[in-house]
């Protein structure tokens, strides 16, 4: 078919097939006899038939046969052998397309011994000669053939014997015997042929200046009447004699080795050629590639370049590492002549294959920010490598579905053969990693794994390409910040890089739990993250206090989500009243917070003190400390004059052994003591005392606590599930108007079975404003006293329920 080729080297027939026109099929061969019988190849048969199935070069698949191979049929000096390929997409080789390919060569004359070494099997054909008598067949070497006769004799009529030379025992197989023992033999009516795997276990390993060789000392006999036919079937093979220096290949052969020169003592060379792929080169064309051929006494030595024309490079992996190695198909005739056999003819295929270089593969980055696509070139390769798949955030895909995580690869192919693959993807893809450089640029990284497979090997590798792309399209996040009376807010406008930054302020990361746990307000809509901290909490900063207000600062920074590193800071300072920190009651009772400054960060709030310093803090946070006290206490000194009562003190801190106070705070309470109010009077009868009702907007709220009134339940827990007797803890809360006058008093309070407030059943918790004397267990008050967080004690009301729930007789009522 035109999808083969044979071609015609001496005493072999090879046959070329493409491995593109069979690209990813399975391949079966089977030679055909001349009775039309496929017998199907495998390793074993191969080695024992005289085929070898090999690769050339990348995309060659060989096909080799000896002259007197298995199933050859010969017609005088022309063999022809045909042979049957199958080839399937499935491995079990169904649906399997047949090609038949037969092809013949003509070759003669014969030398009266041959010998070949091929890759997987020895050989050696020896031409019949006229029987001998006894006698005369012993006399070269009596005591190698002296007791293969007896062997010999007792074998069948008729019937050939193949004995093998140890030099412990002798061996005598039948030639039945000896093929099902794997050793090919074939005779014809003018020579006599032995095929031995090198795997066979009477093969015997012997060195020759140095090099290592395999033989086989074997003699086959043929008994007829009284006379025996005896053929020498020795045969060896080099299996080394090859080393690498400087960028060269050398191959060495010895000449005349022992097993085939025995008995003879005198020798010619008649012919030395060489070649590569079966084909012979002359001297000019060895020259003109760098190959030297020289023959010496002793051995037949070839010096080729690594590299150098004939040869190519194969793609290789160790340890995993890519890399690649230098293939040659070598071989070498010898021809000489000797007093033993005459002329012998001695054919070496080898193939050569130097040792694993490692060769680093170019990552190169092409991408084009204009087009916002990821363009990187990988390679270069050689011919026999395929991209089979690639890994994309830790999941393997194949190179077909690829295109579906937004990565379009295709080959580049180079004219001398090599190629490249280049990857596209997207800057916008999901898997490409986009990360905050500097001012406006951010970083994008293309972290892909590459799986190769190497044909026909099926060796596989693997390249991770790391490539990142510099880009000018950073939105960094901006802020605008404000104050009103008693809070300080930022509100930042997200960036296309904040995504993954986390909110610290003063090196505290503001989850939405830690900002619950302070009453800060924290929110995000996606475009915006607003905060609002109020001013006296723990992570706001003191600069300095001025009769002009007390200047605060809030500090919020943006960190990487990974590392941590600081991103973008912004703050907004304002200034408080001063009367933010005083309350001056008119019973005499005064409460001052004094706040610790930036400058003095060291200082312990904790052991603020009063003018008389056993009057401590009534309530210390990490920057504030709180005193409440009576006037008429703690040092209070008290000024007069015409219309006001004046009382004064400070807050002080004393490092311990100094009686200088490093922190001082003045504070002033004035009193009216002198108003003159015009009165108009008019005598009339003084009403009965009432309270008149009014009318405004009021806003109430209700909560339920956990417990002792620390943290209310969130909607989100709702409903809350309590069992009978547990107690609840509730809080009814005048939220506005904000208006010191005003007092909430809790009237009457009642429970019922659904949310409606005017369903049935219904049971009392309170009757005006005081517990259900019917109740087997009685609402509790608790008192509320002032904190920072409580400003207007008579604000808020809190009792205390028993859990109960209602019934009828014995009867639970369920809504």
């Amino acid at each position: 078919t035109g999808t083969m080729s044979s071609e015609c080297l001496g005493n072999i027939l090879r046959i070329t097939m493409s491995t593109e026109y069979f690209e990813d099929q399975y391949l079966s061969f089977s030679v055909v006899d001349k009775s039309g019988i496929a017998w199907e190849l495998n390793e074993a048969m191969a080695s024992q038939c005289g085929y070898t199935v090999t690769y050339s070069n990348w995309n060659n698949i060989e096909f080799r046969a000896s002259a007197l191979s298995c199933h050859s049929h010969l017609e005088k000096d022309v063999f022809i052998v045909t042979i049957q390929i199958k080839a399937s997409y499935t491995h079990d080789m169904k649906n399997a397309t047949t090609y038949l390919k037969s092809a013949s060569c003509h070759y003669g004359p014969w030398s009266p011994r041959e010998l070949v070494c091929e890759s997987n099997y020895m050989e050696v054909s020896i031409e019949k000669e006229i029987p001998q008598t006894i006698k005369s067949l012993i006399q070269d070497e009596p005591e190698n053939w002296t007791l293969p006769f007896p062997e010999a004799k007792e074998g069948e009529a008729s019937i050939w014997q193949i004995v093998f030379h140890q030099p412990e025992e002798k061996k005598a197989l039948l030639v039945r015997d000896a093929w099902s023992a794997g050793y090919g033999l074939n005779t014809t009516d003018t020579r006599v042929l032995l095929r031995i795997p090198y795997t066979d276990t009477q093969i015997q390993l012997f060195e020759d200046q140095g090099i290592t060789l395999s033989a086989v000392r074997s003699s086959t006999f043929y008994k007829q009447q009284w006379m025996i036919l005896m053929v020498d079937t020795t045969v060896a093979c080099p299996i080394d004699g090859v080393n690498y220096t400087d960028k060269t290949i050398i191959w060495t052969v010895p000449k005349y080795v022992q097993p085939l020169s025995a008995g003879a003592t005198s020798f010619k060379d008649m012919l030395v050629e060489a070649g590569v792929d079966l084909h012979r080169l002359s001297t000019k064309e060895m020259a003109s590639r760098k190959y030297m051929l020289s023959n010496n006494l002793n051995a037949i030595t070839m010096k080729i370049p690594i590299g150098a024309e004939g040869g190519y490079y194969k793609t290789s992996v160790s340890n995993g590492h890519h890399g690649a190695k230098y293939t040659i198909n070598l071989f070498l005739e010898h021809q000489w002549e000797d007093n033993k056999w005459g002329l012998t003819k001695y054919t070496i295929i080898k193939e050569i294959e130097t040792p694993f270089e490692q060769v680093e593969l170019a990552i190169t980055n092409n991408s084009s920010t204009s087009a916002r696509l990821m363009n990187v070139t990988v390679g270069m390769f050689l011919p026999d490598v395929e991209l089979v798949g690639l890994t994309i955030d830790g999941e393997i895909v194949a190179v077909a579905e690829a295109v579906q995580h937004g990565y379009l690869t295709y080959q580049v192919r180079y004219a001398n053969g090599s190629k490249a693959y280049v990857i596209q993807v997207p800057l916008d893809a999901p898997s490409i990693k986009k990360e905050y450089m500097r001012a406006d640029m951010r970083a994008y990284t293309l972290n892909v794994t590459l799986a190769f497979i190497i044909h026909p090997t099926s060796e596989t590798f693997t390249v991770p390409v790391l490539t990142v792309s510099a880009v000018k399209d950073a939105v960094l996040p901006s802020a605008r910040g404000f104050c009103d009376g008693r809070n300080l807010h930022l509100v930042i406008t997200h960036g296309n890089v904040d995504q993954n930054w986390l909110p610290f302020i003063s090196d505290y990361y503001l989850t939405p739990e830690a900002a619950q746990k302070h009453s800060y307000n924290l929110s995000d809509n996606g475009t915006h993250l607003a905060i609002s901290v109020p001013f006296l909490s723990s992570h706001v900063n003191y600069e300095d206090f001025h009769t002009s207000g007390i200047k605060a600062s809030l500090h919020l920074t943006l960190k990487d989500g990974i590392t941590l590193a600081n991103r973008r800071d912004f703050s907004v300072s304002c200034r408080f009243s001063p009367s933010e920190l005083i309350q001056c009651f008119p019973n005499g009772t005064v409460v001052i917070t004094a706040v610790k400054l930036v400058g003095v960060a060291d200082l312990d709030t904790s052991l603020f003190v009063l003018r008389n310093r056993r009057c401590k803090p009534h309530l210390v946070s990490e920057k504030t400390a709180t005193f409440k006290f009576n006037v008429n206490t703690c040092g209070t000194s008290r000024k007069f004059n015409s219309t006001t009562m004046t009382y004064e003190n400070d807050v002080l801190y004393f490092r311990p052994g100094n009686d200088t106070p490093v922190y001082q705070l003045k504070f002033v309470c004035w009193y009216a003591i002198k108003q003159t109010v015009d009165v108009q009077y008019e005598s009339k009868k003084n009403p009965l005392p009432n309270v008149k009702p009014g009318f405004g907007s009021l806003a109430l709220s209700l909560k339920l606590f956990k417990k002792s009134y620390l943290e209310h339940y969130q909607d989100s827990e709702y409903p809350v599930v309590k069992y009978l007797r547990e107690a609840l803890y509730f809080e009814v809360e005048l939220l506005q108007p904000k208006d010191a006058r005003l007092e909430l008093n809790l009237d009457n309070c009642w429970a019922t079975k659904s949310p409606s407030q005017d369903s049935l059943p219904q049971w009392p918790i309170l009757t005006n404003r005081c517990e259900n004397r019917e109740d087997s267990y009685r609402t509790v008050f608790h008192k509320v006293n002032y904190s920072l967080e409580v400003k207007f004690p008579q604000h808020l009301k809190r009792f205390e329920v028993r859990m109960f729930t209602f019934v009828q007789g014995t009867t639970l009522l369920q809504e």
